[in-house]
């Protein structure tokens, strides 16, 4: 209230300074003195008086907000959207905390372009001096190395920074709407099936390498990617792969019309550590005509790589010996539990 009375006198002795001439000047000339009087006046040194220190949290936990599992910002305690006018009547306070709000969501927008998009921080320009002013962009690993294809996403200008559309969407709205993450996501979805991918990094990597014993292990779907690579490439899978550990694999020899070659091999090479209520390597039936399954001791999906694995390291340690030996480890069982002693 003190500051709006401030104004409202400093008006009304301006009206009375420019009635004060004798005969009294014409109107044009008394909105003139008006004018000439309210430009002097700086409002916001008027705005500061009783307006607390402009100083705010560095964190999202500090201003006592929190992102949700849907994307959005709510007040850690009671839930809440984002309230811009935290304090009525100070609008520049408020503003300055939105601003101050915002660089710390900035940030966050950057650690979640890295640590979820996994995308890397490229400085520019590449060759800038320790004086130079620089910038920066978010790339993908293979952006510069893949022959399909490039996405290339540019914000507007104004407040918004890298990895974004709008601040004000962010804060009050969600990630989804007011980031670029859904398009960098989609994007990298986009980028070839997990089969193609298991397929190119084959031909360029694996198959190059000077290693005697290649061993995979495969969880959930990483299964049926494997078996695409098998289909693809069978020759050289079977000259080059000693044994295939699998978790709880999602393939199917039928639907994904493994051969009966492939089918053999795979019982005589593979092993799938299932979920199951069973304790550790116990025989756990299968409809499939493939490779032997064994319980991982767990009826999580998540944790069977996790619980199976010092089994198969035995498992790899036995296929390895069996190779040397030009011996094969036929994973048999008795007394439902797996044995590979007997080789």
């Amino acid at each position: 209230m003190y500051i709006y009375l401030s104004i409202l006198r400093l008006l009304t002795v301006g009206v009375e300074m420019a009635q004060l001439p004798q005969g009294g000047p014409d109107e044009k000339e008394k909105t003139t003195a008006l004018k000439d009087l309210l430009s002097r006046i700086d409002l916001d040194e008027l705005m500061k008086k009783d307006e607390p220190p402009l100083e705010f949290p560095d964190t999202l936990e500090g201003f006592e907000y929190v992102f949700n599992e849907k994307g959005q910002l709510r007040h850690i305690k009671t839930g809440e959207p984002f309230v811009f006018n935290y304090r009525e009547d100070l609008h520049r306070w408020n503003q300055k905390r939105y601003e101050a709000l915002g660089e710390i969501i900035t940030k966050y927008v950057y650690e979640l372009l890295q640590k979820e998009c996994h995308l890397k921080k490229v400085t520019l320009p590449v060759d800038a001096t320790e004086s130079e002013p620089k910038s920066f962009i978010f790339i993908s690993e293979d952006a510069l190395t893949n022959p399909d294809k490039l996405l290339v996403l540019i914000h507007g200008s104004g407040v918004v920074r890298a990895g974004q559309w709008a601040r004000r969407l962010i804060i009050n709205e969600d990630l989804d709407s007011g980031t670029q993450i859904p398009y960098i996501k989609r994007a990298i979805e986009d980028n070839g099936s997990p089969e193609e991918h298991a397929i190119y990094v084959w031909d360029h990597f694996i198959s190059q390498s000077a290693a005697e014993n290649v061993l995979f292990v495969a969880h959930s779907y990483g299964g049926l990617a494997f078996v695409e690579l098998m289909i693809q490439r069978e020759t050289e899978v079977k000259n080059k792969v000693t044994a295939v550990a699998l978790t709880d694999s999602v393939h199917n020899v039928w639907h994904q019309e493994a051969g009966k070659t492939i089918r053999e091999w795979m019982r005589e090479n593979c092993c799938n550590w299932v979920s199951s209520s069973e304790p550790l390597d116990t025989s756990v039936e299968s409809m499939l005509p493939d490779c032997p399954r064994v319980s991982a001791g767990t009826e999580r999906h998540e944790l069977t790589s996790w619980k199976s694995f010092p089994s198969i390291f035995k498992f790899f340690s036995e296929a390895m010996e069996a190779k040397n030996s030009s011996v094969k480890p036929t994973p048999t069982r008795r007394s439902n539990r797996i044995k590979y002693e007997e080789l």
